[in-house]
């Protein structure tokens, strides 16, 4: 694990992106948007490789954090930091119980990625999907996204298994989403849609109503 890490854990092998993963349920959910805060003003700037990062709590006060980096490498790196132990030692305090960590090189993501003007982010946890046909129905849904769903800014997609992932998708806000998801799909993707739904079967859904991201 990266716990002391990305924004948490130790992590393997190097890629593009590597992402890490945090879940926890929260004792002081105030506290931990303080810590949220307070790691992008004092611990990001000097963490070389990072991307970005995604940290919210649902309404039952389950906490998920992604932190994205160029590499894993990198994010050993900022691992090592003071700052970064220190930050997490406080951090910690923050949870109720286990905080679980996946780490993954395996990522995927789609749209612009203009993750920071997203108002409302939903987490999705799958299992057992499959990876090839899931990367099919993105092609295919992509160059009809902005018509289509105006409010979906874009995703990321992170494979923590064969066919376990866990899914950030980033939306204007949540009003935009629930009404635009009762959309009627242009016919290029009637069938498509379907599937989709079929796919969704057993997702576990948790919705970041009040999100915290941070660009590198």
């Amino acid at each position: 694990m990266l716990t002391r890490g990305a924004l948490g854990g130790p992590a393997t092998g190097g890629s593009v992106m590597f992402v890490q993963v945090i879940e926890g349920n929260v004792a002081d959910r105030d506290a931990l948007y303080r810590q949220l805060d307070r790691w992008a003003a004092e611990v990001a700037p000097g963490a070389t490789g990072y991307l970005g990062s995604t940290g919210g709590v649902t309404a039952d006060g389950r906490a998920v954090l992604m932190a994205r980096f160029e590499s894993a490498e990198a994010a050993r790196a900022n691992s090592a930091r003071p700052e970064q132990g220190q930050w997490w030692a406080e951090t910690e305090k923050c949870f109720d119980g286990e905080v679980s960590f996946a780490d993954s090189v395996e990522v995927e993501t789609f749209g612009e990625a203009a993750f920071d003007s997203a108002g409302f982010v939903q987490v999705m946890k799958g299992g057992g999907a499959d990876r090839e046909r899931m990367v099919a129905m993105d092609r295919a849904f992509e160059p009809h996204m902005a018509g289509f769903r105006p409010d979906l800014l874009g995703g990321v997609r992170v494979w923590t298994g064969p066919g376990s992932y866990v899914e950030a998708a980033y939306f204007t806000s949540e009003a935009d989403a629930r009404a635009n998801e009762q959309n009627e799909p242009p016919a290029a993707l009637a069938e498509l849609m379907g599937d989709f739904g079929e796919m969704m079967a057993g997702v576990e859904f948790l919705d970041l109503r009040e999100p915290k991201l941070v660009s590198g």
